[in-house]
């Protein structure tokens, strides 16, 4: 069963198009990496999923249901953190908790008294006293405390120290256990590469890649550390073999993954000391499709 699905999506302001054409499928009990820079289109889409936005064209459900037609039933079902909360300043966080949770029907007390102490986060103080990262542990305690079925997180480690991020990850990897289904937008790579069962791209108001990990680290070339006894003579001629420098003996490059057969049978007489084979990590395929967004701006 399919907990979100979009398919054609668009949404203009004006003359301008912010989404063109978007295909998203979230799986029920999955993690789902939605990435992409500033200005891609994560948080349009995801208002609208919200049912803040209206579509202007295109399909989309959420839990089965239209979330411009049904919103109400849908957010009975739902928790969203987005990545800057704002809080009512003469509340404490303790009684804000409560009050987000029974918009959702309740939450569970035991759940939230775990969770203030695994956030650290004292209850009992004004809002307005809180930092960036203590809002953001209100909103996160609220969502991870009540039943919900689906969980929109929009940048939701936005101000959060290192050692809480590491909690925020432990409270994901809880819900997956207990097959809830969460859309997670970031831009901390490492975060969705550690969380993430499928990973959707957004650049420019389109998805360019959507799939598992495994599936996608394809599109990426490996880096290959080796060190010979023996001097490695014509190594760059080797197809599919990228960016080689040396150093004596020792040899770095990028490889296309389908190469590395030919490339180990290659280096294998040559006496290898040292091996190190790393897969492209998330950032790389990152950077594959935003690499020339970046040299636009270093050259602007």
């Amino acid at each position: 069963m399919n907990t979100i699905h979009i398919q054609n999506l668009t949404k203009s302001f004006g003359a301008t198009e912010a989404l063109k054409g978007i295909n998203l499928t979230v799986k029920q009990g999955d993690v789902h990496g939605f990435i992409g820079p500033n200005g891609a289109g994560k948080s349009t889409t995801i208002r609208i999923l919200l049912g803040i936005l209206q579509k202007t064209s295109g399909e989309i459900t959420v839990l089965g249901k239209d979330p411009w037609k049904d919103a109400v039933q849908i957010h009975r079902h739902l928790a969203y953190v987005p990545g800057d909360v704002t809080l009512w300043p003469d509340l404490s966080g303790g009684e804000i908790i409560d009050f987000l949770g029974r918009l959702h029907g309740g939450l569970d007390v035991s759940r939230k008294k775990l969770l203030l102490e695994r956030f650290q986060l004292d209850p009992t103080k004004k809002s307005r006293t809180y930092s960036k990262g203590n809002r953001q542990k209100v909103a996160l305690i609220a969502a991870f405390s009540c039943k919900a079925e689906l969980y929109l997180l929009d940048e939701p480690t936005s101000g959060l120290d290192p050692l809480m991020e590491v909690v925020f990850q432990e409270c994901v990897a809880d819900l997956k256990k207990a097959g809830k289904t969460v859309l997670l937008s970031s831009h901390i790579l490492s975060e969705v590469e550690s969380l993430c069962d499928q990973v959707s791209i957004i650049r420019k108001g389109q998805i360019v890649e959507s799939g598992a990990l495994h599936e996608l680290r394809h599109l990426t070339r490996n880096t290959v550390s080796v060190t010979t006894g023996l001097e490695v003579k014509d190594l760059h001629k080797l197809p599919g073999i990228y960016d080689l420098s040396q150093d004596g003996c020792k040899y770095r490059f990028s490889a296309d993954a389908h190469a590395m057969a030919e490339i180990l049978r290659f280096l294998l007489p040559l006496d290898i000391k040292a091996l190190t084979v790393e897969p492209p990590s998330l950032e790389e395929l990152f950077m594959r499709h935003y690499g020339d967004d970046l040299r636009d701006r270093k050259e602007a």
